[in-house]
């Protein structure tokens, strides 16, 4: 059975928000990616898996070796996304510094 996993499913594990984390400073190999966590190297490469196929990921082979890193475009789509909320809690937060610093004042 075939699975279409979204961005939100793959970004949702702790795990694989750490392997963004870390292929965003530089692009890894699985073995570098997978040295990084106490968990078996299959374990990791499904994690790798999942973030390929939801595009969060893209390879670049050199070599024998196959790097990792983030796909710009999908993190754009996340960022997006979230941005509406962000923008929403900001104006809850400053009419709250507003109010408490009315309520400071007196």
């Amino acid at each position: 059975m075939n699975l279409r996993r979204d961005v939100f499913q793959a970004i949702a594990d702790p795990t694989r928000r750490t392997i963004l984390l870390l292929v965003a400073a530089q692009s890894m190999t699985a073995g570098a990616i997978a040295a990084n966590f106490d968990t078996a190297r299959p374990t990791v490469s499904k994690h790798l898996q999942i973030l390929m196929e939801c595009e969060l990921l893209v390879q670049e082979q050199n070599g024998r070796e196959i790097y990792y890193h983030l796909n710009p475009n999908k993190m754009k789509e996340i960022a997006e996304f979230i941005e509406p909320f962000r923008k929403m809690w900001d104006d809850r937060f400053n009419k709250l510094e507003t109010i408490m610093k009315k309520y400071k004042s007196k």
